[in-house]
């Protein structure tokens, strides 16, 4: 599958901390319907049966949508539930690695929180960025904050597409506007809210807003 601008506009990545409600299952499903063009399904203390079972699902949902599956740093699963592809963080497996066993058809994320990391990502072979944290985020507390210059200076120096990761919500996604990213990823501000679907779609709309404005 081919990696593009579009796919990074509004990227889901998975949280089953604040599974309720609502399955994972239906979340992610509510997003879809509502926007989301990417889903990376992020487990961290699933067991691997119940991991494979689960992406399996998932994938079959997001291709009933025609949108991009993808598996957080594990390439084995990945390969086994026929996801599209994999993200790799610095700390994970390096993406020369996962495109050799992957293959040239599957999709590459690699992560990158200064432009050193970002040029060696491109030239390992990475289909497209992970940029952060561009805001401060529960979610990983330990890792340094990007700032704006420096994330505008990667997205207009590297050829692949490019989505902020980080802290991203509805009150400060606007801030991303003239960076020059392809979009957001965002992870409690859809899936710790009471109905992802309208988080998603509110997301959507102020994407749409941020790529299509001027430069601040």
């Amino acid at each position: 599958m081919k990696c593009d601008k579009g796919m990074m506009r509004l990227y889901a990545v998975t949280d089953r901390a604040w599974v309720g409600r609502l399955s994972l299952y239906e979340q992610v499903e509510a997003t879809l319907q509502h926007g989301v063009t990417c889903v990376q399904l992020r487990e961290k203390d699933l067991d691997e049966d119940t991991f494979f079972q689960e992406a399996v699902a998932l994938r079959e949902l997001c291709h009933r949508y025609s949108v991009p599956f993808l598996i957080n740093d594990n390439v084995d699963l990945a390969l086994r539930c026929g996801a599209d592809g994999v993200h790799v963080g610095q700390d994970d497996m390096d993406p020369r690695q996962a495109r050799a066993l992957l293959g040239p058809d599957k999709i590459v994320g690699a992560t990158a929180h200064n432009l050193p990391e970002a040029l060696a990502a491109v030239e390992a072979g990475a289909d497209y960025l992970g940029l952060g944290c561009v805001f401060t985020t529960s979610t990983k507390p330990d890792v340094v904050h990007l700032p704006y210059d420096t994330l505008r200076e990667i997205c207009h120096t590297v050829p692949i597409p490019t989505v902020a990761i980080g802290g991203v919500n509805r009150d400060n996604l606007m801030q991303l506007q003239g960076s020059g990213v392809d979009g957001v990823a965002v992870v409690s501000a859809i899936f710790a809210q009471e109905d992802p679907g309208q988080a998603a779609q509110e997301l959507s709309g102020l994407v749409q807003q941020m790529l299509g404005g001027a430069q601040p």
